[in-house]
């Protein structure tokens, strides 16, 4: 018999023992910091749009917050993100949490990225909206504190280019997001 997904969340860590686990795979304080503030956001954003009749499971979001980026502990490349699924699949984490943590990078990965990247060739496209959330609310994130998303998008446009496939990810999730919210 195999275990749902609703039964498998139930075994989410608490919200010390996600900060414990970063801590002891060796993130930085700055980078728990940033996961916390990520956290606060995305809690933020899941809150209003659980009132709004979304159904979502708001500590998923928070825990998969705080450990989206557990993979920093050992690089600060866009690597980190398949470094801290395989972190968390080591430490026994559920599935939705090792999604999150695979899927936040940029506004996701598409399959034929993560074969130039050298992943496993899969869609890192965050799908469910729990997913989406703590995609969405890390890129509201520089550091600890919060930035407009176009702040972000510019940075990314600068680094990978204004035509990058990312860029126009991350805005089509702005957007979902944003018409959620102020629905």
């Amino acid at each position: 018999m195999t275990k749902t997904e609703t039964e498998t969340e139930l075994k989410l860590p608490s919200r010390q023992e996600a900060i414990k686990l970063l801590i002891e795979s060796g993130c930085a304080k700055n980078v728990i910091e940033h996961c916390k503030t990520v956290a606060k956001i995305a809690l933020k954003i899941a809150r209003k749009l659980k009132k709004k009749g979304f159904n979502l499971n708001l500590k998923l979001v928070e825990i998969g917050a705080l450990l989206h980026d557990i993979g920093r502990s050992k690089t600060h490349t866009v690597h980190h993100a398949i470094v801290g699924a395989k972190i968390a699949k080591q430490n026994g984490l559920p599935e939705p949490i090792i999604r999150i943590i695979e899927r936040h990078v940029g506004g996701g990965i598409t399959a034929q990225e993560a074969k130039k990247l050298g992943w496993p060739v899969r869609d890192y496209i965050p799908k469910t909206l729990e997913e989406k959330i703590v995609c969405y609310a890390d890129k509201l994130v520089e550091g600890n504190r919060q930035v407009p998303v176009e702040v972000t998008i510019k940075k990314l446009a600068e680094e990978l280019g204004e035509d990058h496939p990312a860029i126009e990810r991350i805005k089509l999730l702005h957007e979902e997001i944003s018409s959620m919210v102020n629905s």
